[in-house]
């Protein structure tokens, strides 16, 4: 009985204000808000508020300020963006509305998003007929918020952090040069020449791959022989045959004192003028422009050579300091470096791992499949090589696995230096919600390891729904199938979520809103019991999902 008269009460309070107002109520069919239900969109909600003031109802001498306020279950109260309009007679700048056939307008506001689903948008209004305030009723104008892209929060927690690489290379090309000079118009092997530092360590190479055949292997041996552009070609091309002979004569009798069959391959430019070029662009030579633009304009050498030695200055410095370098042969050992097997670092491991190097640790931390196993590795490494950052990174990402994010902070800032563990930092910057320093640090990560799929969560977590698709192109992951969600791309979406390597709770519940949206409501369901199962605290937050509000839960 109490409570009846209390309505009867309330209601004709609310004529009484109704009469007494000079402007009058507005009704929900005077705005239409876009979207509705609501949508949040990198952790605010947005909206676009289309409205219509009726005929005779803005009074010539009347503000009115429109006041969106989105009312959270939880009580917080969020206040938008504000727009207002003014009456035919009033002075100012403001939207102008007819009194006679009312207007049109259209307003955006954003709310920060307060983590509740369950929420109301209000129009509020603040009003004034000439200098008396008047009172305007509030309006419900939208119910409900969808939240789908904030679980980018749960579905980053399985994301793969940036593994700083270890260099290791079982097998390694390489090559040792010896260069050979010639006097002017000779081919004969000079002592001097023979006992240069260059010649010396090839010969000392050789000896040494033929030694061990175990770490060292050799591919072949090369030998160039050149002669300089001046002179004549037929000359030149005698001549460099001739130092080609006496060159890979040379050669073959050193690997025949250390009893060594290998391939020696031998080839002869008669004119060097590739060579003749690169001397001139790095030389101080006063007129090399000049010389430059002549090798560039002529083709034929004899013309070249005339048009060259025409630069009379120029040419007496190319005579004395570039000719001279390019009557040589160029003798080339090409082989390879063989490190240890993945069998004999694993063992090496085992029995003394300061015998190994950094590279080759971290390298066997890689061939491990259990994190565990990974992360007792990495300790090894960060005890014998203290001041290499990328163990302390490496560790830090099997932590934020495990979701110890504040041990995975603490190895990282022991990785300062290493590109990986910045990107790192703003991964759990961005798992704070903290996306300004995520943005901050990450940018400051450019070349590192795995960044795509960490920067993938970032344009997730900015709204950038098709930029953070491209990023995790090549990545089946939780994250991805959510850019691609949000991006609309459900055949992709349906695709990823298929070959998660690990699937989990939250990739059964992307199932289920993936499958509530191209209504296979059945699917949904069954993606969605299976969530729960994996994890119940997913029940209440599916209560308040309105993607899943048909699908049986």
């Amino acid at each position: 009985m109490q409570k009846k008269h209390f309505l009867l009460l309330s209601a004709a309070s609310l004529m009484l204000f109704t009469s007494c107002s000079k402007l009058g109520a507005l009704s929900a069919d005077n705005f239409t808000v876009v979207p509705n239900p609501l949508e949040t969109q990198a952790g605010t909600v947005p909206a676009t508020i289309n409205g219509h003031f009726p005929e005779k109802y803005m009074k010539k001498k009347a503000v009115v300020t429109v006041v969106p306020e989105l009312r959270y279950s939880n009580g917080t109260v969020v206040q938008g963006n504000t727009a207002t309009f003014q009456g035919e007679s009033v002075l100012g700048n403001d939207q102008t509305i007819s009194y006679k056939t009312g207007g049109n307008y259209t307003m955006k506001t954003n709310f920060a998003y307060a983590n509740d689903n369950k929420a109301e948008m209000y129009l509020t209004f603040k009003a004034r007929l000439g200098s008396k305030e008047v009172a305007v009723p509030e309006v419900k104008v939208a119910d409900g918020i969808i939240a789908t892209s904030e679980l980018y929060k749960r579905t980053m927690l399985t994301s793969q952090a940036a593994i700083a690489p270890d260099a290791y290379q079982r097998i390694t090309k390489k090559k040792q040069e010896a260069n050979i000079k010639f006097l002017i118009q000779q081919a004969n092997l000079r002592k001097s020449e023979l006992k240069n530092n260059s010649v010396q360590e090839f010969v000392k190479m050789l000896q040494q791959i033929n030694n061990d055949r175990e770490g060292l292997n050799l591919d072949n041996v090369e030998v160039s022989a050149y002669a300089s552009p001046d002179g004549g070609f037929n000359i030149n091309d005698k001549l460099a045959n001739q130092r080609q002979k006496v060159s890979e004569q040379y050669v073959n009798q050193e690997l025949k004192k250390i009893k060594m069959n290998a391939p020696v391959d031998a080839k002869y430019t008669a004119q060097d003028w590739e060579g003749f070029q690169e001397l001139v662009k790095t030389s101080n030579i006063q007129d090399k422009d000049i010389i430059l633009r002549v090798l560039s304009m002529y083709k034929d050498p004899q013309e070249r050579e005339q048009q060259i030695k025409n630069i009379s200055s120029a040419f007496r410095e190319l005579a004395d300091g570039i000719l001279p370098q390019l009557r040589r042969a160029r003798l080339t050992i090409n082989y390879e470096t063989i490190g240890r097997s993945d069998e004999q670092i694993m063992d090496q491991l085992k029995a003394d791992a300061t015998k190994l190097s950094i590279e080759e640790i971290l390298y066997g931390a890689a061939l491990q499949d259990d994190a565990n196993a990974q992360e007792d590795i990495y300790k090894v490494a960060t005890e014998i090589y203290p001041n290499d950052g990328r163990a302390y990174n490496n560790i830090a990402t099997i932590e934020y696995a495990k979701g110890n994010y504040e041990a995975a902070r603490q190895y990282l800032q022991k990785a300062q230096g290493v590109e990986e563990s910045k990107a790192n930092l703003g991964l759990l910057a961005l798992k704070n919600g903290d996306v300004a320093t995520a943005e901050q640090l990450i940018a400051s990560a450019a070349n590192a390891n795995g960044l795509a799929e960490i920067l993938g969560n970032l344009n997730l977590a900015k709204g950038n729904y098709a930029q953070a698709e491209q990023n995790f192109a090549d990545t089946y992951s939780n994250s991805a199938a959510l850019a691609q969600l949000m991006n609309k791309n459900y055949a992709a979406a349906a695709t990823t979520l298929k070959y998660i390597k690990n699937p989990d709770a939250i990739t059964a519940y992307l199932k289920a809103l993936l499958n509530a949206r191209m209504g296979n409501t059945i699917d949904a369901s069954e993606a969605l019991r299976e969530a729960i199962q994996k994890d119940p605290s997913l029940a209440s937050y599916a209560a308040n999902d309105l993607e899943l509000s048909k699908v049986q839960k």
